[in-house]
């Protein structure tokens, strides 16, 4: 396998650092997309000097909103952006992780994978998309969500996490890949209730959290609460169990 030169856009985030740790590990030159090295995502400043000679660019941007406008926004800018500078700068392949089940939950945040999905359908830039189910660093993660004192809102949600790690090799393996659209899902090797993960992390870690679990009304919540995300067919499954994650 030849050394490839990767972009990471979001290489600081939950699984960006992980892609970056396992391209390294594996020989390839890793290139961060970040505003610390003078680009901006949105604008597309910065973003062709940076890309030059780059083989793959890997897109693990995310962005704290439940806002659909404010997800479309920066999902959509974002993905222009990088397709531009991609294209003016010869790189031959965008990959893209995405969320399991986000054609059947509506929400803010969902629209804007959705509609970056389809940019990238719908363009010529040779692409990969692997949905992944949340990860197992969620769970502490919806403890911040809403906040009243010592109380933690979280909503009913049958999850199925996956170890970012392991997410982090199947994107590494696309770019190695190759172009390949969208790939089956990844999630991980159990499917379980989030509000009960969330209070085994406040335990272990010492948060001192206490959990309500509060059942989102609507289509959105119904979808969270009854499996729409995780996978409806028997795509690839992770190694790392949650107590594996949670004692490591």
């Amino acid at each position: 396998m030849r050394t490839m030169r990767i972009a990471v856009a979001g290489a600081t985030g939950v699984v960006g650092r992980h892609v970056v740790a396992v391209a390294g590990e594996r020989g390839h030159e890793v290139v961060p997309l970040a505003r610390s090295v003078g680009v901006d995502l949105t604008t597309g400043a910065g973003l062709e000097q940076r890309l030059a000679g780059v083989d793959a660019v890997v897109d693990v941007t995310s962005v704290r909103t439940q806002d659909r406008a404010g997800s479309e926004a920066f999902f959509g800018g974002v993905t222009r952006s990088l397709v531009a500078a991609e294209q003016a700068a010869g790189v031959g392949h965008h990959v893209v992780l995405s969320i399991v089940g986000i054609d059947d939950v509506p929400g803010g945040y969902y629209a804007g994978k959705v509609l970056q999905e389809r940019l990238l359908a719908e363009g010529d830039q040779p692409w990969s998309v692997l949905r992944a189910t949340q990860f197992h660093e969620f769970a502490e993660q919806v403890l911040h969500f809403v906040r009243l004192g010592p109380v933690s809102v979280v909503p009913r949600m049958t999850s199925q996490p996956v170890a970012a790690r392991e997410v982090a090799e199947a994107l590494v393996d696309l770019v190695e890949a190759g172009p390949s659209g969208r790939v089956p899902d990844l999630a991980g090797p159990e499917v379980l209730p989030m509000h009960r993960l969330a209070r085994r992390v406040s335990k272990a870690r010492g948060l001192g959290r206490r959990v309500v679990v509060v059942p989102v009304p609507g289509k959105a919540g119904r979808g969270m609460r009854d499996g729409s995300l995780t996978p409806g067919d028997a795509g690839a499954r992770g190694r790392t169990t949650f107590d594996e994650w949670l004692g490591a």
